[in-house]
């Protein structure tokens, strides 16, 4: 038996793959404490693992708007969004997350550290503490890599003339991170480390980068060695109800509709899906998700309207998903066969979008679309049945990489 301390940002999308992993290490018998936000304790708890709540860190008690720290959707310019994600997520935090750590392994020394992308922090303390650490990338790879496309851009790989795109964004995007290598330094000075040259370098230290999705969803790229493709966890969230996620009477094609499981001021779209839904002869399920009162949105006679519903479950009767492009959507999607309409927000979305777009199983709009072109889309998806094709051969393969045991066995060796 091994002790492994997980430090974890609750992300949203990301909490169910990440606390898949803890999960996985308790059934095989290894001892468990996962350092978490208040917002995190059920879903920590029902994995059979350990909670310790962030004292110094970041620590939301719940997933309401109101207290999101980021609130990203305010953000007007990319510049203000570097800012944001610099000073309330990676580096602002960060010297409290390396105290908690710190705190967390005094008299309990953990075989390993294994840390979302987000806690920084933490992997500074666990270097200093001299301990080996692993990141949980929940999503495709998020740095820069040769050949793919900087994240977050929604590129798909370039060619020909357009090779030269990739290095000159990369550049232009690691002078903004890098504002916050001033800090990150500081605070590795006070643990005697010596100074890293990019910000992301605190990163790229792990002992392994693991990617929980499949090499088959995700473009080429050359990465570098500690990176491991290791295959989704399609877990459900512990918060996703059971029984609920019925269509609507009739015998039309059923169309789900989900969107972010953290604030994105969605509310908007969702209505608009909504009303898109309500004048096509289809059967439609939303599911509102924690940070959407569903009460919030108009009903339709031939949508319904429900807080959560285990996706799994609800998949095996759906046509098409209609979702804003969240990984953990994207990839339960297609492993269940269902091609998709996304409608990119932000974050890692319309990478995520790309690469459906590029595997042929769905389409892309903008997320401001009227219902007549969200309709059309939908429409589109519904009655050509090549992308239906493309996403039951994709979900072939990420079913497999799911099924494999790659995660543990990484995390074990």
């Amino acid at each position: 038996m091994s002790y492994y301390l997980f430090a974890l940002v609750d992300g949203g999308g990301t909490v169910p793959p990440e606390l898949g992993a803890a999960r996985r290490l308790v059934t095989r018998g290894h001892r468990v404490q996962v350092l978490a936000e208040d917002s995190m304790r059920d879903e920590v708890v029902g994995t059979g693992a350990v909670f310790l709540p962030w004292v110094r860190g970041i620590n939301r008690p719940d997933r309401a708007p109101e207290h999101d720290v980021l609130r990203d959707w305010e953000c007007r310019t990319p510049l203000q969004l570097f800012k944001r994600m610099l000073d309330m997520v990676l580096a602002g935090p960060a010297p409290g997350y390396a105290a908690d750590l710190l705190v967390a392994v005094d008299g309990q020394r953990p075989d390993m550290v294994v840390c979302s992308f987000f806690s920084v922090g933490a992997m500074v303390a666990a270097e200093a503490a001299g301990l080996p650490y692993v990141v949980l990338m929940a999503n495709i790879y998020g740095l820069p890599a040769r050949g793919m496309a900087p994240f977050g851009t929604g590129g798909k790989p370039a060619a020909g003339l357009s090779r030269g795109r990739d290095p000159a964004i990369t550049a232009l995007v690691a002078r903004q991170w890098n504002k916050g290598l001033d800090r990150i330094n500081a605070l590795r000075r006070t643990f005697g480390l010596g100074p890293l040259d990019d910000f992301w370098d605190q990163v790229r230290r792990a002992n392994k980068i693991l990617l929980l999705t499949s090499p088959a969803f995700d473009f080429p790229a050359q990465m570098p060695d500690n990176v491991c493709y290791v295959g989704p966890v399609l877990d459900d969230p512990q918060w996703a109800v059971a029984d609920t996620g019925v269509p609507p009477p009739g015998d039309g094609p059923v169309v789900l509709v989900a969107m972010s499981t953290t604030p994105q001021d969605q509310v908007d779209c969702l209505q608009r899906v909504v009303d898109a839904l309500s004048a096509l002869p289809v059967r439609g399920i939303v599911t509102a998700g924690p940070a959407v009162d569903p009460k919030a949105l108009r009903p339709s006679r031939n949508v319904a309207i429900v807080e959560s519903a285990p996706h799994s479950e609800v998949l095996k009767c759906i046509d098409v998903v209609v979702t804003h492009g969240g990984h953990g959507t994207v990839i339960r999607s297609l492993a269940a066969g269902v091609p998709l309409v996304v409608m990119p927000q932000g974050r890692d979305q319309a990478d995520n979008a790309a690469r459906v777009e590029s595997r042929g199983a769905g389409v892309t709009i903008e997320s401001n679309a009227s219902p007549a072109t969200i309709g059309a889309a939908v429409k589109r998806v519904l009655e050509d049945p090549s992308y239906g094709q493309a996403a039951k051969r994709l979900g072939d393969s990420i079913r497999a990489d799911a099924a494999s045991d790659m995660l543990v066995r990484e995390l074990e060796r």
